[in-house]
């Protein structure tokens, strides 16, 4: 039986479309550079500074004039008067003239008249040695610009250093440094709340009773929304009333742009998610076409002129990790400012065993990814273990998810749709 053939469940690029219409990223805010990591820019941004501002030496050496030395070499070296030295931090006080050099330092300025600098290794001065030496011999020659770091060659003021959008990643936050930026407009972090649901659930940690296990969902999702930039909030165990569950989705809903809640969004007795979130927001959507995760429930509420969108997801472990990747984590980086709602590798990968999808929704299997013997450039999938939902020794040897279509039987050798989730180990 297909999707459309249960018309009580949506499909899933439907659903996608549905849980992201609307969303837009959080207001902009301008923080301290050493406060941005990990947060999306809000604005472009451009150099205040020309970097370098000015000439400075690549290397620890000589400052010469070029032409000096043009035709130095081990045979011939061509021995130069040294009139003192160049730190890094202290400007020349003195011009290199023909016939002479300066000791310089790996970032120093260039001293006046200078236009190459010799390494000391083509030198005969001692490297490292702290005294400064009368004469040197120059061993090797140097062309004008050689081990020179030019003025303007990284940035110049004025120019275009990174687009909106841009994650504050170590790389842009150094080029913000280097050119003197100090504070930068990025979009808020989004606030997640996490609540789990269940009389049978026990922190980890804690003695297990009759009939209880621990909750793996709260830490679970909590270690997800934090892994896509979210700051989170753990707020425990709802138990199975509506009372239970109504405050702390209050309390979520009062801080919260995200709101997760794990278990209880089927429609048995002790079930309270669907009552919960009507009671707050507009219950959007209700089960899924896919495997694992039908039972899946979207709101959105409005606390204080400000949108929280609510997420119940199913309570089999595995299906709540695949359907915060499938829905949640798509909107949290929405909120913070990602282009890119969803940001996984997406990679067409050969399977290397036979695959099936049952329950006429799309199944979504764990597999382990690896470089296909066959393709130089393409992976092969295999299944990481058991698929069943409450399967976690699976889903933590899993480095992708491959995407089956609904009743799909592939065998091995057939092409499927993959996301990457983790680095591969080869």
């Amino acid at each position: 039986m297909s999707a459309s053939e249960l018309p009580d469940l949506i499909p899933l690029d439907e659903a996608q479309r549905r849980v992201l219409d609307g969303v837009v990223p959080l207001p902009s805010v301008h923080v301290d550079l050493a406060d941005a990591a990990g947060l999306v820019l809000a604005a472009p941004v451009r150099s205040p500074l020309t970097v370098p501002s000015w000439s400075n030496s690549a290397m620890d050496g000589f400052a010469v004039v070029s032409a000096d030395v043009a035709g130095a070499g081990t045979a011939a070296p061509v021995v130069m008067r040294v009139l003192g030295e160049v730190p890094a931090g202290r400007a020349p006080d003195a011009a290199v003239t023909p016939g002479t050099a300066l000791r310089i330092m790996t970032g120093a300025m260039m001293p006046p008249g200078a236009d190459a600098v010799v390494p000391v290794e083509d030198t005969d001065a001692s490297p490292g040695a702290s005294a400064l030496p009368t004469t040197v011999a120059i061993r090797a020659p140097a062309r004008a610009g050689d081990n020179v770091r030019a003025a303007g060659t990284d940035v110049r003021e004025g120019a275009h250093l990174l687009d909106r959008g841009r994650a504050c990643d170590p790389a842009a936050i150094a080029l913000l440094a280097a050119t003197g930026i100090a504070r930068v407009e990025v979009h808020r972090r989004p606030r997640v709340a996490v609540i789990s649901t269940g009389d049978e659930l026990v922190p980890p940690g804690e003695p297990l009773g009759p009939a209880q296990i621990h909750d793996a969902n709260s830490l679970s999702l909590a270690a997800q929304a934090a892994e896509t930039g979210a700051e989170v909030r753990r707020l425990g165990i709802a138990r199975d009333t509506l009372d239970s569950l109504l405050s702390l989705v209050r309390e979520a809903v009062a801080w919260a742009d995200v709101v997760i809640l794990s278990g209880g969004v089927s429609v048995g007795a002790h079930d309270h998610v669907k009552a919960a979130f009507e009671s707050v927001g507009e219950l959007s959507l209700w089960r899924v076409a896919i495997k694992p995760g039908r039972p899946f429930a979207f709101a959105r509420a409005t606390f204080d002129g400000r949108p929280v969108h609510l997420f119940g997801l199913p309570g089999n472990p595995v299906s709540v990790f695949i359907t915060f990747e499938l829905f949640v984590r798509p909107v949290i980086r929405t909120l913070a400012g990602h282009p890119r709602a969803f940001g996984r590798p997406v990679r067409i990968v050969r399977l290397g065993e036979r695959m099936r999808g049952s329950g006429g929704r799309q199944n979504i299997h764990r597999v382990v990814l690896e470089r296909d013997p066959e393709r130089p450039d393409g992976l092969v999938a295999r299944s990481s273990g058991g698929q069943d939902s409450y399967m976690l020794a699976s889903l933590a040897a899993a480095n992708g998810l491959v995407f089956l279509p609904p009743d799909a039987d592939l065998p091995a050798g057939s092409e499927a749709v993959a996301w990457e989730l983790r680095e591969r180990d080869a």
